[in-house]
């Protein structure tokens, strides 16, 4: 009977280890997955989901909280806002997917991409280090860890995984917009 009750606490142990050092994981294979070129072990770490709705909710508020509110009380300003909401919106579905955000990881520019280049033939800056290499990690609960970054700018861009169950993705990317 000790023994089983000793066998169950070294589980819960190291179950929880495996659960708190979960996003370190994750941010490392991703690291991989960007270093390798590798979209599909990329795929694996992403909630694209969740982050095309989180990033489409971001531009929608930038772009309504740049208009102001004169545009905003206009009738012609609301149907301009709209149709760049949704116009931010289809931006966001074309560019988060696993090679467009691998491409934005190693810092390529998106646009290279979507004129019609490969990621092959558009090569990462070489003086940038590798993805969230110098971030600055945090639990903010149990089941949510950021890795934040500074652009070039300073400021900062927050990675945010969340946890379901065991496992950890990339589910936000919050842009200093």
């Amino acid at each position: 009977m000790k023994r089983l009750c000793w066998l169950s606490l070294a589980i819960l142990v190291l179950l929880l280890g495996y659960v708190a050092a979960g996003p370190y994981l994750t941010v490392h294979a991703i690291r991989e997955a960007v270093r390798n070129e590798d979209s599909r072990a990329l795929s694996k770490q992403v909630d694209f989901p969740a982050l095309r709705e989180s990033l489409r909710l971001q531009l929608a508020d930038a772009i309504v909280r740049e208009a102001g509110p004169d545009l905003q009380s206009n009738l012609l300003g609301a149907i301009g806002l709209r149709l760049a909401g949704s116009a931010a919106g289809t931006g966001v579905d074309t560019m988060v997917t696993p090679v467009g955000l691998s491409a934005l990881m190693r810092g390529q520019r998106l646009w290279s991409l979507a004129g019609g280049a490969s990621p092959t033939q558009v090569r990462a800056d070489p003086a940038r280090g590798a993805p969230l290499e110098d971030a600055h990690y945090r639990y903010n609960s149990t089941s949510r860890f950021t890795a934040t970054v500074r652009d070039d700018r300073g400021r900062p861009i927050e990675f945010v995984l969340t946890r379901k169950g065991l496992t950890w993705k990339l589910s936000d990317i919050r842009l200093p917009l």
